[in-house]
């Protein structure tokens, strides 16, 4: 199956996949992408139930753009994540603690959004994107910093290396790049200034936790206003080869940058 969006999600918003109530909320929400999760959020006393809720909380999103995060490949619940996912007819699935492309042999090539959250996983990045089923690459920032022996509190900075590998792996391959989450449910402005870090790193989303980050990062990921009246003078003049606009030479790789751009117009 295809994933059910084709364009690169701004806000990819995790649920726990065990309460369905979340879920119902969530559908109502403006996230780009809805993971429910099997993963993180869900105690290993609960794995069995999550997995046996998972038909459940996916009808309860309507069939709007939906995911599902499954346990990482070396932990004892992968094989009855698989199960799982193959049985409920999950169209992209988010597979954490990507290390090499073998650890994505069993998904059988179906839709996979890559975490990369490890060294080993960045190290391989480009592997893992270009594997078939492959859509993406989304960077899991606090493993990652575990991964890299980071002192608490370190912040962006010294991921800055990871991050930048792992947006030039999914976009050699052609793939989405989405960052990873800001802890601090608060923390608005931390939230903006990360995710206008992230998009001028060249990532296309974020990965939220919370439902008030929705529209921090639908905001930070979109083309602004300004933005999106260049690009299409841009379009509008393009004739073709290089050419003067305005006060700056253009060519068509700059007509097909704009194209992309007012295809992300909110």
């Amino acid at each position: 199956m295809e994933p059910a969006i084709t364009l690169a999600p701004r806000s990819v918003l995790f649920v726990p996949a065990i309460r369905p109530s979340m879920v119902a909320k969530a559908a109502g929400l403006a996230a780009d992408l809805i993971v429910l999760d099997l993963e993180d959020s869900v105690r290993n006393a609960d794995k069995v139930t999550a997995r046996e809720t998972l038909p459940v909380s996916l009808e309860l999103l309507h069939g709007r753009g939906a995911a599902v995060r499954i346990n990482a490949p070396d932990t004892v619940h992968f094989a009855a994540d698989l199960a799982a996912i193959a049985t409920a007819g999950v169209a992209l699935t988010v597979v954490p603690k990507v290390q090499s492309p073998d650890d994505l042999a069993l998904l059988d090539g179906r839709p996979v959004l890559a975490m990369i959250e490890t060294a080993r996983g960045v190290l391989a990045a480009a592997s893992i994107a270009a594997t078939p089923g492959v859509v993406g690459l989304m960077v899991g920032t606090n493993d990652l910093a575990d991964s890299l022996r980071l002192p608490l509190g370190a912040g962006r900075g010294p991921l800055a290396y990871a991050l930048q590998a792992v947006v030039l792996a999914a976009r050699a391959a052609g793939g989405w790049a989405i960052d990873g989450v800001f802890n601090a449910l608060n923390d608005r402005d931390g939230l903006t200034r990360e995710c206008a870090d992230g998009r001028m790193t060249g990532f296309d989303g974020k990965s939220l936790i919370h439902p008030d980050q929705i529209a921090v990062a639908n905001t930070a990921f979109s083309p602004t206003p300004s933005e999106l009246e260049e690009a299409g003078a841009i379009v509008a003049a393009a004739r073709g080869g290089a050419e003067r606009f305005q006060d700056r030479m253009i060519e068509d790789m700059h007509v097909e940058m704009a194209r992309r751009m007012l295809q992300r117009a909110p």
